[in-house]
This record gives C-alpha cells, sequence and structure tokens, in this order.
C-alpha cells in the first residue's frame, strides 16, 4: 500500500510539475519580460537616455542668440532657443521666445506644442491646455500620439486640482487607492474610450508619457507617477509592476517632503503585492545600482560636453559625432529589436502552447511506462518473487 502511494505521488509530480513550472512563468513576470514590453522605459525613468546637460544647454541659448541676430526670423533657431531656456527652467524665457515666433509665422504645430508645453512644465496647466488643444487640432498624431495624451494628463490634473490651489503629491495615495483602483491615471484614460477608441491603449499611452519624460523632464512627479499607474495596471495581462515600482521610488527621490516621499514609497510597495518573493528592498537595491549606471554614463557624457565648449568647439557638431543611439542599462543585449530567450516566449505565446503540448505527449507515453514499470515491481514483490 505504501509503494502504491509512492507510486501515485511519484506520477502526480511527472504530470504537475511542468504545468506548475508555467504557471510561475505566466503569473510572476521578471523583470527581463517588462523590459521587452515597454522598451527604453527603465533608461527613462534612470535618466540613461540621449539628454544635454546645463552647461551645454547655455551654450546654446549663447549660440542661438548670436545666429538670430544675423537670422532674426530663423524659426528653428527660435525653437532651439526656447527649448534650451526650458531646459535650465527658464519658462517664462521660453514661452516669451515662442510668442516671439508666433508673430513671424503663425499657426505652426511646433510654436503652439512647445507654448503648450512650456506653460505646464511651469505649474500654468490652465494656460497650457488651449495650446495643446490647437497642436492637436493641426497634428494629432505628432510624436507618437503624445500630444493626445498629454493632453489626457494636464485635464487629470486639473480634476485633481479641483478643490485646492495647489497640488498634492503623490496625486493618489497607495490608501485613496486602496479604496479605489479607479482613481489612477490609467483608469482616467480608460473612460474616454467612448470618444477615443484608442485612449485605453495602455502601450500607446506608456509611449506618449516616456516622449513627455524624454522631451520634457524625465524627472517630473507627475509623470512619474502616470508611467507607474500605466505600468501597473490591472485591467490586462503583461504588467510591468518592477517597473512601476522603480518610478515610484524615482518619484519619491525627487520629493522635499518626508510624507510624501513616504507615500511615493507605499505605492512603490502595493506596486508588488503580486510579486511573490519580490519585495520592495530587492528592487530598490537592484534600482540603486541602474541609477548609478545611469549616472556614471551621464557624467562622462557632461564632461564630455563641458570640454567641446571650453575647447570653442560646436558641441551640437560634437555631440552628433559621438552619440549615434541611446545606450541601455546592462548592455548591448537590450539594443532595441533584440530579444532575450524569455521576451521570445514572452511575445509569442503560440509557442508555448505548442511546446507544453509537445512536453504532455512525451510525459504520457514516459509515465505509462513508469507506471508499468512500477505496477510490476509491486506484483513481484507481493509474490516474493525476484524482482
Amino acid at each position: 500500500m505504501q509503494n502504491t502511494r509512492r507510486f501515485g505521488l511519484a506520477l502526480a509530480t511527472v504530470f504537475l510539475l511542468p504545468l506548475v513550472a508555467v504557471a510561475c512563468l505566466w503569473d510572476y513576470d521578471t523583470l527581463a519580460q517588462e523590459r521587452g514590453r515597454f522598451p527604453s522605459t527603465l533608461e527613462l525613468i534612470t535618466g540613461k537616455f540621449l539628454r544635454h546637460s546645463p552647461e551645454f544647454y547655455e551654450w546654446r541659448i549663447e549660440d542661438r542668440l548670436k545666429k538670430l541676430e544675423k537670422d532674426p526670423n530663423n524659426l528653428n533657431y527660435h525653437d532651439d532657443l526656447a527649448a534650451a531656456y526650458s531646459k535650465i527652467g527658464n519658462f517664462d524665457k521660453a514661452i516669451e521666445v515662442m510668442q516671439r515666433k508666433e508673430k513671424i509665422q503663425p499657426g505652426l504645430y511646433e510654436t503652439y506644442s512647445n507654448l503648450g508645453t512650456f506653460y505646464i512644465l511651469a505649474g500654468r496647466f490652465k494656460e497650457g491646455l488651449p495650446y495643446i488643444d490647437k497642436a492637436l487640432a493641426i497634428n494629432p498624431d505628432a510624436h507618437f500620439g503624445r500630444e493626445k495624451y498629454q493632453k489626457y494628463l494636464v485635464e487629470y490634473v486639473l480634476a485633481k486640482m479641483k478643490d485646492q490651489r495647489k497640488l498634492t503629491f503623490p496625486l493618489v495615495s497607495a490608501e485613496a487607492m486602496d479604496k479605489s483602483n479607479n482613481l489612477k491615471f490609467d483608469a482616467w484614460l480608460n473612460s474616454f474610450k467612448k470618444t477615443d477608441p484608442n485612449s485605453d491603449d495602455r502601450h500607446s499611452a506608456v509611449k506618449g508619457i516616456l516622449g513627455m519624460m524624454r522631451f520634457a523632464d524625465y524627472k517630473n512627479p507627475i509623470l512619474l507617477e502616470a508611467l507607474g499607474n500605466l505600468l501597473w495596471s490591472e485591467r490586462e495581462r503583461g504588467d510591468g509592476k518592477q517597473l512601476a515600482t522603480r518610478a515610484f521610488l524615482q518619484a519619491s527621490y525627487f520629493m522635499k517632503v518626508d510624507d510624501q516621499r513616504e507615500e511615493y514609497r507605499k505605492l512603490a510597495k502595493a506596486a508588488l503585492r503580486m510579486k511573490q518573493g519580490v519585495t520592495l528592498e530587492l528592487v530598490e537595491s537592484a534600482f540603486q545600482k541602474e541609477l548609478a549606471d545611469a549616472e556614471k554614463w551621464y557624467d562622462d557624457l557632461r564632461a564630455k560636453e563641458i570640454d567641446w565648449i571650453k575647447a570653442g568647439l560646436n558641441a551640437d557638431e560634437e555631440f552628433d559625432k559621438l552619440y549615434a543611439q541611446d545606450p541601455h542599462i546592462g548592455g548591448e543585449e537590450w539594443e532595441p529589436g533584440r530579444q532575450t530567450w524569455i521576451q521570445y516566449f514572452d511575445t509569442h505565446p503560440t509557442v508555448i502552447v505548442f511546446g507544453l503540448l509537445a512536453c504532455l505527449l512525451l510525459i504520457i507515453p514516459t509515465s505509462l511506462l513508469l507506471c508499468k514499470f512500477a505496477y510490476r515491481r509491486i506484483c513481484l514483490r507481493r509474490a516474493n518473487l525476484p524482482g
């Protein structure tokens, strides 16, 4: 009887072990899978992407002002100058330059897009929104649809400010989210489904937010929180909870108020609730190394730009010579278009299905043979015959 029980347990193990392994693979995604679904996200959260130093933008302001003295109606120089002012935090100057450009040639998409962005970065959301609407009216699909999601995000922020004069961070606390998951930005986007069928396309929304981080301010807590909400989404499979945790942690690092910092840490921890065996401490330890890697890369870039400026070189040209594409956290294996084997299986579910069927075809005959052999051994032992 004991042998029979052992055999039954062994047989159950043979059948169930592959299924348990696959369940773990599907239920608890790795960071590699998340990065495969949301390329460049980790790089933009950490700041390891092609961007310029404050010294570079100071140089560009001086350079473009000189060029505008000779060619005052050059629209590209106006865009460059305004963007440079914006990057060093002088939003009033950036807005002034764009208003001057609007007088030279009214009605351009780039002018309205920039004006809307500068007002928003300055915290003047209501003033920026009409310009985003104007930009969308001219070119609704520019920058991978980034403008549309910028509009939705501003409206979301204004809704959060409805009963208060200024924003409080985070926009939605972990405690409030526990009471209603509909407070998150991804739920807000879903409410636009009737008027815009594509508004709840999470990958497009993530791409839109990442575009704002790249071209506006990757350290902006509003963008980081919105990104974390989207990556955390419970509405569809294939989440990015480890990336979401990093977005919330990064937002916490930029908070000057202890209570706000702690609230973002609570969000980071909450995003990992369904990640068995993955703790906030483990993720933060890895994230600190990723941030150190990004900072080291950026420090090297900044040093180069400072050297070019000191040497009297054209910093624009020198940058273009040296940097052709974005760097990646973890080396060349994260080059866009390349996949690890984990990412491959994650994006090819049919391979998993046929793989399981093949395993079952192998397991069943093997299990029957084992069953026959074990049964024969049991019978022989009961009959006290040599095996």
